[in-house]
């Protein structure tokens, strides 16, 4: 008699339940779809109020493809410049913080070639599972021990493994960061083997592709001339972001891949 009094109650709680489970599901989902932009949308976009700036690439005509490379700017990263300069690549780094004052005249190095510098936070957490605090944290400190160097603090970030969501979203719009994600990746820390490292790479590239790579894996610096010679006989011209990005430029806040 008990039990068939509290199955109501039963039925109630069950129910409850299962509409908080669906909500996290569809929460879940929304925040793996998240809206990004494309370059060209980008472009397209600040189109009819732009003209055209002598000595900037325009990728509205130019074959683009942004290399792009995450990590510390320890060793072998002035290798990997060496071989960037050989082939003209303008580049993008993502560097992370907690090393970087180790490397000071590598930071200013990558800077003056004219290669663009993004944030890539201090210690690398995934920033969806870390508080706002923290999340701040990560990337106010690095954002300074960047600008310490270079004199120039900023403007893109690459959460660590690609994980954002609307709350890393808002606070990077508050911070004055955008963010940029990729359209191919390697893989190279599953494997040292550069030939593997390179047919990733070139099986995936694309007009406007922006490619992942870590050049303190054992196999990345060793591909990389593999990469430029046949990207460049491709035809591709190599940029920055946001040199992909323009006329249009990056927004804080805003998702790009």
């Amino acid at each position: 008699m008990d039990f068939v009094k509290k199955r109501p109650r039963l039925l109630i709680l069950l129910t409850a339940a299962v509409v908080t489970a669906a909500v996290g599901t569809v929460i879940a989902i929304r925040a793996s779809a998240m809206h990004t932009l494309s370059p060209r949308e980008v472009r397209d976009r600040a189109a009819a109020q732009a003209s055209k700036v002598p000595g900037r690439v325009d990728c509205r005509t130019a074959k683009c493809i942004a290399l792009t490379f995450d990590g510390n700017p320890g060793e072998p990263t002035d290798r990997l410049l060496d071989i960037l300069d050989q082939y003209k690549a303008p580049s993008t780094f993502f560097l992370e913080g907690r090393r970087i004052h180790e490397y000071p005249d590598v930071v200013r190095r990558i800077s003056a070639a004219g290669h663009e510098i993004g944030n890539h936070t201090w210690t690398h957490p995934r920033l969806t599972e870390v508080s706002d605090g923290q999340v701040r944290d990560e990337l106010n400190r690095t954002g300074r021990a960047i600008s310490d160097i270079t004199g120039r603090k900023p403007t893109l970030m690459r959460p660590p493994e690609g994980r954002t969501d609307d709350r890393v979203s808002e606070i990077s719009q508050e911070l004055g960061l955008a963010q940029v994600l990729w359209t191919v990746t390697a893989k190279d820390y599953e494997t040292s083997d550069p030939a593997l490292i390179a047919r990733r790479v070139l099986d995936g590239a694309d007009r406007d592709g922006i490619i992942l790579l870590h050049p303190l894996h054992l196999g990345t610096v060793p591909a990389m001339p593999t990469i430029l010679e046949a990207l460049a006989a491709r035809g591709y011209t190599f940029v920055t972001v946001s040199e992909l990005l323009y006329p249009g430029a990056p927004e804080p806040g805003k998702i790009y891949r």
